[in-house]
């Protein structure tokens, strides 16, 4: 498993657990068979962890030109919700490599089939 990004965002010690580092979403793209682009949650940062989306988009954004570099097709995957233009186009996520809405579907469906068992677990 390799992890991308800016290195204000990768978790401290995480290479301890056999994940390797990058920094380069290209190198990193052309490595992968899959991509499971994760959200930047704005919401939950106090502190800014990079310049602006726009820098953030530029260096580690999932585009159509970048995807069009490789020598190879890769599968897209995202946890939903998007921020479209950020951290993936909408070109990408819309795209026949996407398996996107059917990440968020079937998530759904787990989280409902726990919840469940939870319920009516036997006391």
């Amino acid at each position: 498993m390799t992890l991308c990004g800016p290195s204000t965002l990768i978790p401290k010690h995480i290479e301890k657990l056999g994940v390797h580092i990058s920094h380069n979403i290209d190198e990193t793209l052309q490595w992968c068979d899959v991509a499971n682009v994760l959200r930047i949650q704005l919401e939950r940062q106090n502190t800014k962890y990079f310049p602006s989306l726009r820098e953030y988009a530029l260096y580690f954004g999932v585009n159509r030109q970048r995807l069009e570099k490789l020598d190879k097709e890769i599968v897209i995957m995202h946890p939903g919700p998007i921020n479209r233009g950020v951290e993936i186009t909408s070109d990408v996520a819309d795209s026949e490599h996407s398996i996107i809405l059917d990440q968020v579907e079937n998530g759904v469906a787990v989280r409902m089939a726990v919840m469940y068992l939870l319920v009516n677990k036997p006391d």
